[in-house]
């Protein structure tokens, strides 16, 4: 999650389909004031005290005058006398264009700019189109001599001073603006057009200092505009026209014999609502912008197109570069709701690495592998406190209970990177190899790279920025969701995505709905599915081709599939090669043959506990008491791997799927139905096949042995957890059968009640006993539906309640796991697939913990066992206890790394094989083979070296490759699962609400505060701008809390205004309402009743 900068910040459940569900937990104070936007492009600072821009309607010689009367002010008398004399000569003597003059080489050599740089940004200078000599003549001398003393002023004076003072980069440049969008979200002219206007800001001139200083040997800048705040030196005042038009043709012939760096495939018309291949076509280039700042501004004829993105680097430096600690690799992650900013972890463990707009991200997309170059150090970026840092933790983005299934990512596998062919492959594949596995630890980066988290006197911290120089994986999918716009007179039409992180798309126009371009109003609100096929180095546009019309926007299943297909979940059928995998002679029986080979348990009294809907049942428990005191308690988990032979068609479509995907309405399973629901599935009163871990265990939980193998059971009911729950509540209950599903009748329903009995005592053992130990568990609720059977459209809504039944199943499941993770790596310690969880990082715990010193919450965060006491201890003991604990566990888990899937011949360490929430050794993931494939390769690795299976079929490096994609698949089915979950709770919002609620304060900034919406469990962030009601609103922050005022309107004449304190754990009132846009709502913040005072809980 990331903060933000003036009173524009992220949302803790932020909207649409790109929602992060992240909280941030501590406010952004700046001195640069922005405008609040909600959120397609950032908008312009408001800066009082900045020199009003000269545009070509207004007359020149007032603010000359003005700008020449201020920079006397700055330079000291002697200089710019040497100026003048300067000056004069190089009228009285022209030069030749490309030399520069005495005081332009001076001020080069204090930049140290090479030579050959230096002669770039001339004939840049002579080549755009409003700085031609006639252009400068028509201004006057004055305005030349003030354009020119302004840039040398810039570094001389202004720059450094403020540099002085620790006024941060963005300060003075304010806010970047990196695609050509309006403010409402449009593109105003349809494409960019290269001329430049001649006065800019002094961002562009802070630009044109960074530029000259990074620019590469071939003389190509990322943001080619950055010169246009600079003025002619007198020698480019002399440059002829012809010299001039020479240059501009050299710089188009260059421009269009670039190669596009980004893999393109081929365009195809529309065709019943599904995009077919056609002939590859010459995508049209649209003159592009030169800088993010100049975007919707109306261009010129005579400008030429530049680069708005510097080239790759190649394969071979980026190797060095990461051997030398020069480069950085890492995860790239984009703040949905300030899509300018960009983050990759920090390999020291410090601070994210800041990546400031489209330009530095060199067009990677969130998720993307890439590495990055840190940037020189007066470019870092500025914050005022170590709270104010931008950046996402790692579990921000996946935000997910810290128990046995927290997870993250790894890479699986490489792209072609551009200008590399694919039969280039056996030196190129062992540098990607070291590129996903780099040989330089943390602490060799770290010893590379300055530290700069000590504060400044002032209170102000650096935060490294840096810039792409190499997509190592292309991990996002290249598949938008967005809507068409039709733009007269092109060739082609604008996609406009819903996630703003994706920059907007030119579609062909033959590629487009037979009618849309007479018809274009018809598909306002029609959603479309486009793939990326190029984004050329110098367009802030991407180009795509159309692959589906899904349906109206706002309607579930369009919405739905958009999520899907945006997420790169695999909808297809099974295909007839998959299919001839499965059994053939249904119904299906165990053959003799493999049920002699078995331990057979069909007489147990052995049952599922599940979900009432569940259909893929995957796990079974037994318990009966023995004769000296103790219990033989078993975990049976479906033996898919029987059913799957290794390398055929059915493993490889279920490895690339690699989990099934759960949503409201329904399931992309990750096999064949055949075999979820049918034949793996531990139905009630049929034989199946199962693997069993069993264990003879004390009433206390002390395990006295253990047993693995391959056995066939037969589960004797179907219970579901309200059915298991309703069993522990009335432990001297006689139920009878029609309370319960229909039971096998060798086990009399007492029987079956006592085994749950029994196994929720040892299940509270076993917890206890963990978290004596310390072991972690934040536990966050979540919002289920009701549906319509026949339509499946939200009825209502309730919070899932965790209730003992579910943690006995838990309990067990975690038992099994650690089980067997120590029994596959005692046997292959080379081979085994693991699964650990990092500590959190040091520092975001240390600021962690003096928040809470500051709130006065006793939280000692010194372990994982020491986190859990203290949630658990430290909140009180009222109807808010609850509500405080989640709002404390979102800001705990900030700092928390992601669990990853892994391959423990990779890491040499085994220290870092230990899962931090679990607090144990060593994990897997071995009870869900049905819906997770890394738990067939943990049971083939089982059935191996119990000597019932083959050998697998894999090296180590192939492991890693395998649990590196199941790290990515298992995020990406759970953010689309919490995307379902959202545009569920839209749909309600709009035909149940508004919705009343109490809500929690969880984060404050200097203009917005985020709620937890008790009733629903649901963050939003709400903008005091927009509060109605309100008369005025101020911010105070004392340390690392902040504090909202809200001064509310007074009713009438003879009353008072109304003051409201907010501040975390605030409780307001609030009412859901759906917004305009589709699947949208927003928290209104209700006015407080006057006879009551603040709500401040701690």
């Amino acid at each position: 999650m990331t903060s933000e900068e003036g009173n524009v910040s992220v949302s803790f459940l932020p909207c649409a389909t790109a929602k992060l569900l992240n909280v941030h937990l501590h406010a952004a104070i700046r001195d640069t004031i922005f405008e609040d936007c909600h959120m397609d492009s950032p908008r312009q600072v408001k800066n009082l005290n900045r020199e009003p821009k000269r545009t070509p309607n207004r007359p020149s010689n007032p603010p000359q005058k003005d700008a020449y009367a201020r920079l006397l002010s700055q330079h000291s008398s002697s200089k710019f006398t040497q100026y003048l004399e300067q000056y004069a000569k190089d009228t009285a003597f022209p030069r030749e264009a490309n030399w520069p003059s005495p005081l332009v080489k001076a001020q080069s050599d204090r930049q140290n700019i090479p030579q050959k740089q230096r002669d770039q940004v001339h004939n840049d200078f002579s080549d755009s189109s409003d700085f031609s000599p006639s252009s400068i003549k028509s201004k006057g001398e004055e305005s030349s001599l003030s354009l020119y003393m302004e840039k040398l002023s810039t570094r001389t004076a202004q720059q450094d001073f403020e540099r002085k003072q620790g006024v941060s980069d963005r300060q003075r440049c304010g806010q970047r603006r990196d695609t050509a969008t309006s403010q409402d979200g449009d593109v105003e002219s349809g494409e960019e057009l290269g001329s430049l206007k001649a006065n800019e800001s002094k961002k562009h001139q802070k630009q044109q200092q960074r530029k000259t200083k990074d620019l590469n040997k071939d003389g190509a800048s990322k943001e080619t505009d950055s010169f246009v705040a600079c003025p002619h030196s007198p020698n480019t005042a002399g440059t002829s026209g012809q010299e001039q038009e020479k240059m501009k043709k050299s710089k188009k012939k260059k421009a269009h014999s670039r190669q596009p760096e980004e893999d393109r495939s081929g365009e195809g018309p529309f065709q019943s609502g599904v995009y077919t291949p056609m002939s590859r076509q010459k995508f049209p280039s649209a003159s592009c912008a030169n800088s993010p700042a100049d975007k919707g501004k109306t261009r010129g004829p005579r400008a030429s197109k530049r680069p708005v993105f510097e080239p790759y680097m190649t394969l071979e430096e980026v190797s060095h570069g990461l051997k030398r600690g020069e480069l950085i690799q890492g995860k790239l992650r984009i703040n949905p709701k300030k899509y300018h900013e960009g983050f990759i972890p920090s390999p020291d463990d410090g601070r994210d690495i800041f990546l400031d707009g489209i330009v530095a991200r060199n067009r990677a997309l969130n998720d993307d592998i890439v590495v990055v170059r840190i940037l020189p150090r007066e470019q870092w970026k500025v914050v005022r406190s170590d709270t104010e840092y931008e950046g996402t933790s790692e579990s921000d983005t996946q935000k997910e209970s810290m128990g046995p299934t927290v997870q993250k990512k790894t890479t699986e596998r490489t792209p072609r990177p551009a200008g590399i062919e694919d039969d280039q492959c056996s030196d190129q594949d062992e540098l990607i190899r070291q590129l996903q596995n780099p040989t330089l630890t943390d602490t060799e980066i770290g010893e590379h790279l300055e530290d700069p988290s000590t504060p400044r006197p002032n209170g102000e911290i650096l935060q490294k920025t840096a810039k792409v120089v190499y997509i190592v994986e292309k991990k996002h999918s290249r598949a938008v969701t967005g809507f068409l716009k039709f733009l007269t007179d092109k060739p082609f039409a604008m996609l406009s995505p819903v996630d703003h992180r994706v920059p907007r798309i030119n579609v062909l126009l033959d590629d487009c709905p037979e009618d849309f371009r007479y018809r274009s109003a018809d598909y306002t609100n029609t959603l479309f599915i486009c793939r990326i096929t190029n984004w050329p180095a110098d367009s802030n546009f991407a180009e795509g081709q159309l692959a589906k019309m899904l349906g109206q926007a706002g309607e579930i299943e369009p919405e739905t599939e958009g999520i899907l297909l945006e997420y790169g979940v695999d909808l297809s059928e099974f295909s007839d090669e998959v299919l001839n995998c499965l059994p053939k002679n249904l119904p299906w029986t165990i053959p003799a043959e493999e049920m002699s080979k078995r331990r057979d348990l069909r007489k147990e009294c052995i049952f599922t506990i599940d979900p009432s809907t569940a259909r893929d049942l995957d796990d079974a428990l037994s318990c009966k008491q023995l004769p000296d005191g103790n219990f033989e308690v078993g975990v049976h988990i479906a033996d898919v791997s029987y059913f799957l032979e290794e390398d055929n068609a059915l493993d490889l479509i279920a490895s690339h799927r690699a989990t099934s995907v759960y949503m409201v309405q329904k399931v992309i399973p990750m096999l064949p139905r055949l075999l979820c629901e049918e034949l793996c599935s531990l139905n009630p009163r049929t034989d199946r096949l199962t693997f069993s871990v069993i264990w003879t265990i004390t009433p206390e939980g002390k395990i006295l042995s253990e047993w693995f193998g391959r056995s066939v059971i037969c589960s004797c009911v179907k219970l579901s957890y309200d059915h298991a729950q309703s069993m522990i509540e009335a432990p001297e209950k006689m139920f009878t059968a029609e309370e319960l599903p229909l039971v096998h009748h060798l086990h009399p329903i007492d029987e079956i009640h006592e085994a749950v009995l029994n196994l929720h005592f040892i299940a509270k053992n076993l917890r206890a006993q963990r978290v004596t130990g310390g072991a972690l568990r934040l536990e966050q609720l979540k919002l289920s539906f009701t549906l319509d059977k026949e339509t499946m459209m939200p009825q209502g809504c309730y919070i899932y309640q965790y209730r003992d039944s579910n943690k006995l199943v838990e309990e067990f499941m975690l038992l099994a796991n650690i089980a067997t993770a120590h029994h596959i790596h005692k046997r292959f310690p080379q081979l085994a697939l693991l699964r650990r969880h990092p500590p959190p990082k040091a520092k975001m715990m240390d600021e962690l913990q003096e928040l809470c010193d500051q709130l006065g919450i006793n939280m000692d965060l010194s372990s994982a066992g020491a986190l859990n006491k203290s949630l658990n201890t430290s909140l009180g003991d009222d109807n808010y206890t609850a509500a405080r604990k989640e709002v404390l566990t979102h800001m705990c888990s900030r700092p928390m790394q992601m669990a990853l899937y892994f391959c423990t011949g990779v890491h040499k360490d085994v220290q870092l094989f230990k899962h931090y929430a679990l607090n144990v050794p060593l994990y897997t993931h071995f009870t869900s083979p049905i819906r997770r494939y890394a738990d067939i390769v943990v049971h083939r690795l089982l059935a191996s070296s119990l000597g019932c299976g083959p050998s697998l079929g894999l090296s180590t490096e192939e492991v890693e490759k395998r649990a590196s994609h199941c790290n990515d698949r298992k995020t990406v089915s759970k953010r689309v699962q919490d995307l379902s979950s959202e545009l569920f709770f839209g749909v309600f919002v709009k035909d149940c609400g508004p919705l009343e609620s109490e809500a929690m304060v969880m984060g404050v900034l200097d203009q917005s505060f985020d709620v937890l919406v008790l009733s629903y469990r649901v963050q939003k962030r709400i903008y005091c701008k927009s509060v109605v009601g309100l008369d005025s609103f101020r911010h105070r922050k004392v340390g690392k809390t902040s504090e909202l005022t809200l001064v509310w309107t007074a009713k009438d004449r003879e009353t008072t205004p109304v003051e409201q304190v907010i501040s975390i754990f605030t409780l307001v009132e609030v009412q859901l309402k759906a917004d305009g846009a589709p699947m949208k709502y927003s928290a209104v913040l209700k006015r407080p009743e006057e006879n009551k005072s603040d709500n401040k809980m701690c």
